[in-house]
């Protein structure tokens, strides 16, 4: 029963993920054709069987491939520096959410508004903000040209990606702090634990489980990131990503190359969150908690036997 039941849920998944997945792993061992074959002298047309070309174009910067490796730095870069700061203050978001006694709805809103703005209005907002003109060099006394190739233009898509998904974590997080028993804080207090102490030896092994979670989901996020950097910067190099990277071969009609950029990410993201899964251990499935149903299943009938040997 629980299979028929789950059934339309994998039909549509094969059709809608499945499908697309695997139309682009065949496209990406073609080229899109338009190129003069040598032997003929004749321009090709249609789709043309490359095999692994693709690949090979992107890894070592040749032809259509140029650029791969400065938009797989980026990428990596922009989810490690800006998911790091993103964790730290999510947290800080999260315990002062939670302690907010006065005010608290308020408190809470004004955190998560950032979250809650759409990216490309968001992006157009800093891109106002980062103007030659903007309120940021104002406030800094300075000119910098944010929007412009270099280190700079990097650190103005890190400030508008943490300012808008670091409520994110902090909204799990929060949710995570509110299963914590007010009883365990009590019992480190009479045991004379300091706040930070408490901090590291309690509130953050407890509300590990959820974080990880989201961590997991904000590296994911922010390896797929196309809308931010595209509105902030355009097609600036120090601004692209794979994501970008894929599309602007796209834009050419050069599907083969798009769908082998995709490939690569996908396979990156998988990785990522592999690792992610088995060294941070994220319950992303559920597993622990039917690992403990089990233990307790197990153990139940033993249970009931003793009970019923002891009795009268």
């Amino acid at each position: 029963m629980a299979n028929l039941l789950l059934l339309p849920t994998v039909i549509l998944l094969a059709l809608v993920v499945g499908f697309p997945l695997v139309l682009s792993a065949w496209q990406s061992l073609h080229s899109s054709g338009g190129e003069i074959d040598p032997t003929t002298g004749i321009i090709q047309q249609g789709d043309q069987f490359v095999g692994l070309e693709n690949y090979a174009d992107a890894f070592t910067g040749a032809g259509a491939g140029a650029g791969f490796w400065n938009a797989f730095w980026n990428t990596t870069m922009f989810t490690v520096v800006g998911v790091s700061v993103e964790t730290v203050l999510g947290v800080a978001m999260a315990l002062i959410m939670a302690k907010a006694l006065r005010a608290t709805g308020m408190v809470r809103a004004t955190i998560l508004v950032p979250w809650a703005i759409p990216t490309v209005v968001s992006a157009l907002m800093w891109q106002l903000i980062f103007d030659a003109n903007g309120i940021a060099n104002r406030l800094i006394g300075t000119q910098v040209l944010w929007t412009t190739e270099g280190i700079q233009a990097q650190a103005a898509v890190l400030i508008a990606d943490i300012w808008k998904t670091a409520p994110f974590i902090g909204l799990l997080t929060l949710a995570g702090l509110q299963t914590i028993d007010n009883q365990v804080y009590e019992a480190a207090k009479v045991d004379g634990a300091g706040r930070w102490h408490t901090f590291w030896r309690i509130t953050l092994p407890l509300v590990r489980p959820v974080l990880v979670v989201a961590v997991l989901f904000r590296l994911l996020d922010a390896m797929r990131m196309f809308d931010l950097p595209f509105v902030l910067l355009g097609r600036l190099a120090s601004g692209q990503t794979l994501s970008m990277l894929a599309a602007d071969a796209a834009s050419r009609t050069d599907y083969g190359m798009a769908s082998a950029y995709s490939m690569v990410l996908f396979a990156y993201i998988c990785l990522v969150a592999f690792l992610v899964i088995k060294l941070l251990g994220a319950d992303v499935i559920g597993e622990q908690g039917r690992e403990g149903r089990r233990r307790r299943r197990r153990s139940a009938p033993g249970l009931r036997t003793t009970t019923e040997g002891s009795m009268p």
